[in-house]
C-alpha cells in the first residue's frame, strides 16, 4: 500500500447515487467547495442506477397534493408528518424541474399536450445526467473510494472522513466542514438489483459518532423475483396470479397486499406467476418503461405474459423499507453536529410513516433530503470554522485493526444473513423468533468486535460491511420488539392488530449496548413549531 492521500473541501458528501448527488448540486450553488467519494463509480453503482422508478411528482394543486398525502396515510400507519409531505413535494416538483433543464435529462413528450411527463426516471439515464451535472458545476468526484470511518474534532464535530481507494491501493483522509452521509440503506447483501453497495456502512459510521435512528422496525422489504433472479420489479406483479406447482390459484397472493401469503407458502412449497392480467397496452408500456425485467425472460425463452415461472422474494432491509439515521431539523442534520444524511441512509418516516416501497416516495425523498442536506451542510461548514487533519481522530471503533482470531468478514456475512433473511424470521415476524434471532446477532457482535478486522484496505472494506450489515440487524430486530403491535409493514403475529396507543416512532442506537426509546433524544424543532419525529 502507497501513502495517504490528504486533501480538505468544506462539505464531503459520502455516497454517489442521486442523494448524494442532488446534495452536490446544492451544496455547491451555496458557494462550498464539494467532494464526492463514492464506494462504487458515481453514476452507475446504487440501487437507483440499473432500474426505472416512479418519482412522487404532483403539481402544485391543491387537491392534487391533499390526495397525495392521503394515498399512504393509512398504509403507513399514520405516522407521516404532513409538513414534511408538503416540503418534499415542492422540492421535489422543483428539482424535476430543474432536472429537466439545468440537468439536461430528455423526458418523453405527451403525444397529445406536447408537455413533458416528468413523474417517472430511467436510472441509468438518471444517473448519467447528475454525474455529468455535478461535475460541469465543478465538483470532484473520487470513485471507487469507500469510506471506512468519520472523523471528528476534540467537541464532538465530525470534520471529515477516512477510507481506501481501491484502484489506487492507498487510504485517504479527508477533512471537511461539514459531512453529508448518502451512502444507501442496507440490504444485507441479498443479491437484490444495484443493492450490494448498500451494507448499512453509513449507519455504523453515524452510530460510531453518537447519532441514533428512527423506524428501524420498519426494514423488512421484500421483493418479487424471478428464481434465481435479482431483478426486483415488484410492481409489475400487480398484473400476475399466483399459483401452487400443481396448478392451483395462491389464494390471497398479491404484489401489494398478498406478498405474506406468498413468503408463508415459499416455506413449504414453491410458487409460480404469469402476468396474465396485463392487456396488449400494458404489456407495450411495461415492455417499454422496464426493459431490464424482461431481458432474463427473454434469454430464457419464457414469455411471462403466457407461461408459468417460479418466483422468490428477495430481502431489501431498508433500501426499501422505512427505518434509519434520524434526522432534528429541516436541514437534515443528525444529533451530531457537522453530519448530515440523506437518501436511504436517513429515516423515511416524515413522508411515508411505517411503510415505503420502490421508487415513488424513495425517489422524492432522495432528491429532496439531499438538497436540504447538502445546503444545510454548506452553511454549517461555512459558519463553523476550519479543522486541519492533525486536530482529528478517526471515530472508527470496530473492524479496522488487523483481525485478533479466526473469525473473517465471511463467516460474519454468512451468520448474519442466517439471521436477516429468512422469512420466518424477519417477514413473517413473531417475538420469540425475532428474540432468538436478536440474540444471534448480539453473539455474533461481540465476536466482531473482538475478532473481526483486516490487514489490507479490501480486508477492511468487507470487514466494515459485514460488521455494519449486523449492526443494522439489531438495530432492527431490537425496534421490532420494542413496538408490540402490526403497523406499517412491521406486522407480527403474537400482536396482530394496531395499537392507537403506539401511534409514536420509536428510536434506537449504541453498538455494544442497544438502546430503544419512544421519544427522541434530541428535541429538534420544525418550522411549524412542533418536535420533529411527533405523528401529525
Amino acid at each position: 500500500m502507497t501513502h495517504t492521500w490528504e486533501a480538505t473541501t468544506d462539505v464531503l458528501i459520502i455516497g454517489g447515487g442521486p442523494a448524494a448527488t442532488w446534495a452536490a448540486v446544492h451544496a455547491r450553488q451555496s458557494g462550498a467547495e464539494v467532494k464526492i467519494v463514492d464506494k462504487g463509480y458515481c453514476g452507475t453503482s446504487g440501487a437507483t442506477a440499473p432500474s426505472g422508478t416512479g418519482v412522487w411528482y404532483v403539481a402544485p394543486d391543491p387537491a392534487k397534493r391533499a390526495d397525495a398525502k392521503a394515498s399512504r396515510e393509512t398504509l403507513g400507519g399514520h405516522l407521516a408528518d404532513h409538513d414534511w409531505m408538503d416540503r418534499v413535494l415542492d422540492q421535489t416538483y422543483a428539482n424535476m424541474n430543474r432536472l429537466a433543464i439545468e440537468g439536461k435529462y430528455p423526458f418523453p413528450v405527451d403525444p397529445d399536450t406536447g408537455a413533458q411527463i416528468r413523474t417517472g426516471l430511467q436510472g441509468p439515464e438518471y444517473m448519467r445526467r447528475m454525474r455529468a451535472w455535478v461535475k460541469r458545476l465543478g465538483v470532484q468526484i473520487v470513485d471507487h473510494s469507500p469510506a471506512l470511518e468519520l472523523l471528528a474534532d476534540d467537541d464532538g464535530v465530525v470534520r471529515g472522513a477516512a477510507g481506501y481507494q481501491r484502484q489506487l491501493d492507498r487510504n485517504y483522509r479527508i477533512t471537511a466542514g461539514a459531512v453529508v452521509l448518502a451512502s444507501g440503506g442496507c440490504a444485507f447483501l441479498s443479491r437484490a438489483l444495484g443493492t450490494n453497495v448498500n451494507t448499512g456502512d453509513g449507519a455504523l459510521m453515524a452510530a460510531e459518532v453518537g447519532a441514533h435512528f428512527s423506524g428501524m422496525e420498519f426494514s423488512n422489504a421484500y421483493a418479487i423475483v424471478p428464481a434465481g433472479s435479482t431483478v426486483t420489479k415488484t410492481a409489475y406483479y400487480g398484473y400476475a396470479t399466483f399459483f401452487h406447482a400443481d396448478g392451483r390459484i395462491v389464494e390471497g397472493a398479491g404484489s401489494m397486499k398478498g406478498r405474506s401469503v406468498i413468503a408463508r407458502t415459499l416455506l413449504s412449497e414453491p410458487v409460480f406467476a404469469q402476468l396474465d392480467r396485463a392487456d396488449a397496452e400494458v404489456q407495450r408500456k411495461m415492455r417499454l418503461g422496464q426493459p431490464n425485467f424482461f431481458l432474463q425472460f427473454d434469454r430464457r425463452g419464457i414469455d411471462p405474459f403466457t407461461d408459468r415461472f417460479e418466483v422468490d422474494l428477495l430481502a431489501e432491509g431498508t433500501v426499501r423499507g422505512t427505518g434509519g439515521i434520524d434526522i432534528v431539523d429541516e436541514d437534515c442534520a443528525t444529533s451530531v453536529p457537522g453530519l448530515y444524511v440523506a437518501g436511504d441512509a436517513a429515516t423515511r418516516e416524515r413522508i411515508c410513516g411505517g411503510f415505503t416501497g420502490g421508487g415513488s416516495h424513495n425517489s422524492a425523498w432522495a432528491m429532496s433530503s439531499g438538497s436540504w442536506a447538502g445546503r444545510g451542510a454548506a452553511r454549517f461548514a461555512r459558519s463553523s470554522g476550519s479543522s486541519t487533519v492533525a486536530t482529528l481522530h478517526g471515530a472508527g471503533r470496530t473492524a479496522l485493526e488487523p483481525a485478533r482470531g479466526g473469525l473473517t468478514a465471511t463467516d460474519v456475512i454468512a451468520a448474519a444473513q442466517h439471521e436477516l433473511i429468512p422469512f420466518e424470521k424477519n417477514y413473517l415476524r413473531h417475538g420469540s423468533r425475532v428474540t432468538a434471532a436478536l440474540g444471534e446477532l448480539n453473539s455474533l457482535w461481540d465476536r466482531v468486535t473482538s475478532e473481526l478486522g483486516g490487514s489490507t484496505g479490501d480486508e477492511k472494506v468487507r470487514a466494515r460491511q459485514a460488521a455494519a450489515i449486523t449492526a443494522v440487524g439489531r438495530w432492527m430486530y431490537e425496534s421490532t420488539l420494542a413496538r408490540t403491535e402490526s403497523r406499517g409493514m412491521s406486522k407480527r403475529e403474537d400482536y396482530p392488530e394496531i395499537d392507537p396507543g403506539q401511534r409514536h416512532h420509536v428510536y434506537t442506537g449504541g453498538l455494544d449496548s442497544v438502546w430503544t426509546a419512544s421519544t427522541s433524544p434530541v428535541s429538534g424543532i420544525a418550522r411549524t413549531g412542533r418536535v420533529l419525529g411527533a405523528a401529525s
